[in-house]
């Protein structure tokens, strides 16, 4: 008799511990996407005309964001 009360005991750990893990997980925060990422150059930069770029304009924006600065430096 102590047996099946011991297994009816952990059984029902069991599932409460089951359904506390499910909420959890339910209540984890979804990963965000990718902020949109726009591509480089003049025809794509808001605020500024193309004729206002010049060469060095032009190759800082293909490269950021790394941290290498443009290469005619």
């Amino acid at each position: 008799m102590k047996g099946l009360l011991k297994l009816g005991a952990i059984g029902l750990f069991s599932a409460f511990l089951f359904r506390l893990l499910n909420k959890v997980s339910e209540m984890a925060e979804e990963p965000k996407p990718y902020p949109s990422i726009r591509d480089a150059g003049p025809e794509y930069q808001e605020g500024i005309d193309a004729k206002d770029w010049d060469l060095v304009d032009e190759q800082s924006d293909e490269s950021f964001p790394a941290s290498d600065p443009p290469g005619n430096y």
